[in-house]
């Protein structure tokens, strides 16, 4: 692999003084966490946006959250087909395996993979219908949501999209069996959430009335 390059210096200070500091005060809890495993209670599905800081929102602990990220927080239907599926797996994993109690899936405001994906709905991102796009091909899971938004006027588009990236996601983790068996024993719930970056405000889709709330 002679790509591969060491850490840039500025990473290696940041970890030199985590070491220094936060891992010196909490070594025995490092050390049980290692030697114990993991035992988070919620998995947390959220994108790849950096500016979207799941632990810092919830104030979490480390060992404390199992978090997948991808782009626009999405997550595809049940799809057993021997083929490669990273966040079908991590679900699967997730559920089967370390028996979280919640699954939360977070979207949030100016997300480029739904811009994205708003876009190439209305033909005007033809580079992500290429058949060698893989976020274009990511992003077609999407499609059914912009569906329903296309009745919009078109500036509202993109924001309801964004909710709608949500709740494409929480139906289709509703496809798989292992989701289902657990919701269904009483073991698991699904939950929706929104998260404006600019405002810090964080919203939750409430089935009963099938909308955002601020919490």
């Amino acid at each position: 692999m002679h790509s591969a390059r060491p850490l840039p210096e500025y990473l290696v200070r940041r970890y030199q003084g985590w070491k220094a500091t936060a891992y010196a005060e909490n070594r025995a809890w490092y050390r049980r966490l290692a030697d114990e495993g993991q035992r988070p209670r919620a998995m947390v599905i959220s994108c790849c946006d950096s500016r979207v800081h799941v632990t810092s929102i919830f104030g979490a602990e480390t060992g404390e959250f199992f978090i997948h990220r991808n782009i626009a927080n999405l997550v595809p239907p049940y799809t057993p087909d021997g083929d490669h599926h990273g966040t079908s797996a991590a679900v699967e994993y997730a559920v089967s395996s370390l028996k979280v109690a919640h699954i939360i899936v977070m979207g949030h405001s100016q997300c480029g993979g739904v811009a994205g994906c708003h876009a190439m709905c209305h033909g005007k991102a033809p580079e992500l219908e290429e058949k060698t796009s893989f976020v274009g091909t990511w992003l077609n899971l999407l499609r059914p949501g912009f569906e329903r938004v296309s009745e919009l006027p078109e500036e509202q588009q993109v924001k309801a999209l964004e909710r709608e990236a949500v709740l494409v996601s929480l139906e289709n983790l509703s496809t798989f069996p292992f989701v289902q068996n657990a919701m269904e024993e009483g073991m698991l719930t699904l939950h929706g959430l929104y998260n404006d970056i600019g405002e810090g405000t964080l919203e939750f889709f409430d089935p009963t009335d099938s909308k955002f709330h601020l919490i």
